[in-house]
């Protein structure tokens, strides 16, 4: 699979809300910091599809990730929650 098979398996997932988040890599003086942030958030899959396509034309050193999230939940007791994994190798 691909990048854009995730983002297709994120906008079509179970849960209502659709979030989108962000990684980027900041560089503060001496060193470089990922920071991952929640950037847009709908219950309408297409402005979330049409969101994500416009993050990543607009911003292309930015990674974008799409997920479908139930409400009322510990999102952490999901088998796969929202979030962007930040490598060393990202900061190098």
């Amino acid at each position: 699979m691909d990048y854009l098979d995730y983002i297709e398996l994120g906008l079509d997932g179970e849960g209502p809300l659709k979030v989108i988040l962000c990684g980027e890599i900041h560089n503060d003086g001496s060193e470089r910091i990922g920071v991952v942030s929640l950037v847009y958030a709908t219950l309408d899959r297409s402005k979330a599809e049409e969101k994500i396509k416009s993050y990543i034309k607009e911003n292309t050193e930015n990674y974008y990730m799409v997920y479908s999230v139930p409400f009322d939940i510990d999102l952490s007791a999901l088998e796969h929650y929202p979030s962007i994994a930040v490598r060393r190798e990202d900061l190098d």
